[in-house]
């Protein structure tokens, strides 16, 4: 069962979540918030899977909240319980910097408001597995590629087959799906992303693809060879 928080200042919103998500099998909405205050003491007393976070809030919005859900660490209880929730945004718009900075601050993701009941149930369940929800167009309009000759020496580290990964996940990709275009096992994979998420010192797929955009790896029209 994946437990959900929903966070949404609006009542209407939240319910309509709600019940798009509680009638789904193997979903169960745990609590809801209407302010990101709230989120770090629910989170800490629902032990949600995934937080359905807005973005744009009032007091302390879905920036402020994602940093304070995500940052320090908390022990891993006994019952097996994550320790740390997934975060998937949410937004009206798919090019808002808002989007970006709680991407930096550590969501797995984001989900546009106006998303079929589909794409929103199939988007929980991708973040619940470990894969992230970005749209790729969205991340090259919002990331300003740079020069930080830190991370830059992290990427080069990567091996040949790594970088395709990357570049993959850059595309918007799921594990499957780049076993396909590059012809591996989903196992192979999964062990190359874990790899080269260790490389880079990144605690997730979206922090590499931010990575990879902004240190100029990616560029808008490339795509690397799966050979």
């Amino acid at each position: 069962m994946i437990r959900l928080l929903v966070v949404d200042d609006e009542p209407l919103v939240r319910s309509g979540l709600r019940a798009i998500l509680d009638g789904e099998p193997g979903l169960e909405v745990v609590g809801e918030a209407g302010d990101g205050a709230e989120v770090p003491a629910l989170a800490a007393r629902l032990r949600p899977d995934v937080v359905l976070m807005d973005v744009r809030m009032p007091g302390i919005d879905g920036i402020q909240a994602t940093r304070l859900l995500l940052e320090g660490s908390r022990p891993v209880p006994s019952d097996g319980a994550p320790a740390r929730p997934k975060v998937l945004v949410l937004t009206t718009f798919g090019s808002d910097d808002y989007v970006f900075a709680a991407l930096r601050s550590g969501a797995s993701g984001f989900l546009l408001k106006r998303s079929r009941p589909e794409e929103i149930i199939q988007a929980v369940r991708t973040v619940a597995s470990g894969d992230s929800v970005v749209f790729p167009e969205a991340v090259r309009q919002l990331t300003v590629p740079g020069h930080d000759q830190t991370a830059a020496k992290l990427l080069a580290t990567l091996s040949a087959r790594e970088q395709d990964v990357l570049a993959e996940l850059a595309a918007g990709r799921n594990n499957a799906e780049i076993a396909s275009a590059l012809y591996l096992s989903p196992e192979t994979v999964k062990s190359h992303v874990a790899s080269l998420l260790a490389k880079l010192q990144v605690r997730d797929r979206t922090q590499a693809v931010i990575m990879a955009y902004e240190t100029g790896f990616i560029k808008p029209g490339t795509r690397r060879s799966g050979s």
